[in-house]
């Protein structure tokens, strides 16, 4: 078997070299923080970057890019006979439902209600309970209205229907969608989906993958379901799935443009369709134009940072798009090459050196370290801090709380990949001096779990005031608030 997506130069498939690295360039420009980006036309990959400390192999959380998964398995069971779009969700799991019987609005809710987010319930519902069943909680929390009217995004929804798939299959759902096509196609071994705390896979939101295995099933569901001549996937379904099924306006934002949804499938402008998920995780079709964009990045603390993903492919690249191959140019493609090695997660950029002797960083620019300051009672638990910094162009914080004594590595210049303290994620780190007397440490967490922490150190001659933030869905609250602390011994 050949290459799932044989390698073309731009021009071959009607993209310009100069457009994809206009794009690049654009990206940067707007500081996206981009992981990974996969241009595919006429079946064929024409740019394919990754930003450093990314690669092709790395595993990467895609989020609910997983719910568009989950409606591949609901399609494929309902093309068995396992199941019917119109069943009623409570007559699948009556040992979910209430001593006293489920609320009448949730008595109602079909499945393909759930599909395409009609439910009776305006928001995720484990995420408004302690019951460790997520499942159960779709069924016992207080709805609020008549389902299969308003589109509400209800990521519970989802996951009940992974739910749902794992229990008429009887195995996890990424196992049973392998059976169907997954290992077919070339999907990577090492992905896999992770749990809620009863083991069932969370279908709204768990996938962790390559962005090549998105772009792989991405492009078998822009087929119709087919590849090399066999069907896969129930084309009717999946005919049903991408396209409008509900209007989203309730609760549009800029990146669909109120377009609508499908089954677990966003409506696009420019007649597209797409899995999305948090944090810039994209995989959008043009049927039209035979196109398909893939990205993931993390844009978790810019609300619009999908949007300028999209915004800046629809200026540069979609809107000039060739119906025929382009010539051949050589030393743009050259360009391209060099622009796509250099991808990479950019790290703090600080102020010059000359600037920084004026302060407090002076006495630590070429290798140095700050006394121990140390903390009274706060919100984040922090007791004890301390700044190093190495002859050459890394550094450490240390730093105690409530979990103990921990140390971050981190990059002057460059990123430092190491292990998260304590929750030992993946991470990458870089420092700067925003200014003479104030460090700024920037950690990206590039993990099975995804964000960033920030920290900003303010230093005067006796003290430190630290400031923490971090970016993340959920986890490392300890890493959210401010604290003052006075230098208990100098070095």
């Amino acid at each position: 078997m050949g290459a799932f997506f044989p390698k073309a130069t731009p021009e071959q498939v009607g993209i310009s070299s100069q457009h994809v690295i206009d794009f690049l360039d654009e990206l940067e420009r707007a500081d996206v923080c981009m992981h990974s980006v996969l241009l595919i036309r006429h079946g064929k990959l024409a740019a394919e970057a990754y930003y450093a400390p990314y690669t092709a192999d790395t595993p990467h959380r895609m989020f609910s890019v997983t719910k568009s998964f989950t409606s591949l398995a609901i399609g494929l069971l309902a093309a068995e006979g396992r199941l019917s779009l119109d069943d009623r969700i409570v007559d699948h799991f009556p040992e979910k439902l209430p001593e006293a019987g489920a609320h009448p609005y949730i008595n109602q809710i079909t499945i393909r209600d759930m599909l395409k987010m009609a439910t009776a319930h305006a928001s995720t519902t484990y995420k408004r309970t302690s019951d460790p069943d997520w499942v159960k909680s779709f069924f016992t929390v207080e709805p609020t209205h008549l389902p299969g009217t308003l589109f509400y995004y209800d990521t519970s929804a989802s996951h009940t229907l992974a739910g749902l798939v794992e229990k008429l299959a009887g195995m996890p759902m990424l196992d049973y969608l392998r059976s169907k096509f997954l290992d077919e196609i070339g999907f990577s071994k090492a992905a896999y989906i992770l749990t809620d705390p009863m083991g069932v896979s969370m279908g709204g939101s768990g996938l962790v993958a390559q962005p090549m295995d998105v772009a792989k099933v991405a492009w078998v569901v822009m087929q119709g379901g087919c590849w090399q001549g066999r069907q896969f996937l129930p084309q009717d379904y999946l005919k049903e799935a991408v396209s409008k099924q509900i209007a989203t306006v309730t609760t549009a934002n800029d990146l669909v443009d109120d377009s609508g949804y499908g089954y677990q499938f966003w409506q696009v402008k420019n007649n597209g369709y797409g899995m999305f998920g948090m944090g810039g995780q994209l995989a959008i079709c043009f049927p039209e134009k035979d196109l398909l964009l893939v990205t993931t990045a993390d844009t978790q603390d810019d609300r619009r940072g999908d949007g300028i993903i999209l915004d800046l492919f629809f200026k540069t690249i979609f809107a000039n798009l060739s119906g025929i191959p382009l010539a051949e140019n050589p030393e743009k493609q050259r360009e391209l090459a060099e622009r796509l090695a250099r991808c990479a997660i950019k790290p703090l950029k600080g102020i010059d050196q000359a600037e920084a002797k004026t302060g407090f960083a002076g006495a630590l620019l070429g290798g140095g370290r700050t006394g121990e300051y140390i903390f009274a009672e706060n919100s984040m638990g922090l007791r004890s801090l301390s700044l190093h910094i190495d002859e050459e162009d890394t550094g450490t914080l240390f730093f105690t709380n409530k979990s103990g004594n921990h140390a971050l590595r981190f990059g002057l210049g460059h990123l430092e990949v190491s292990r998260f303290p304590k929750h030992n994620y993946r991470c990458a780190a870089s420092g700067a001096w925003a200014a003479p007397d104030t460090f700024v440490l920037k950690c990206h967490i590039i993990d099975y779990a995804l964000g960033k922490v920030l920290i900003q150190m303010a230093f005067t001659a006796d003290a430190v005031t630290v400031g923490m933030r971090k970016v993340m869905e959920t986890g490392l609250a300890e890493f959210s608030g401010i604290a003052s602390g006075t230098l208990a011994e100098k070095v």
